[in-house]
């Protein structure tokens, strides 16, 4: 196994968990912002807040987007899983 194997697999597996984790990240922080900009203009600062809108954010993007996030984990456990051959050599 060489060094550009090794960083091909290591950025692959990066450019797969951002893929994954970006749309939950984005929902909760619109949600965090949204929140944030309601108690600015209402003057309530609970600090706990938005932490139940997130979650609900989060599982929404979650449950829509779930089909799409298996489908991408699949193709990239298919081509780790497939180029493991050439890794022994």
């Amino acid at each position: 196994m060489t060094e550009e194997m090794v960083m091909s697999i290591g950025s692959e597996a990066i450019k797969t968990i951002i893929y994954l984790a970006g749309p939950m990240l984005i929902a909760a922080m619109v949600i965090g912002i949204l929140v944030s900009v309601l108690q600015a203009i209402t003057q309530i600062n609970e600090s706990t807040l938005t932490f139940i809108p997130k979650m609900v954010a989060i599982l929404i993007v979650l449950v829509v987007m779930a089909p799409w996030m298996l489908e991408v984990l699949q193709q990239y456990t298919i081509n780790i899983l497939s180029s493991a051959g050439e890794w022994v050599r």
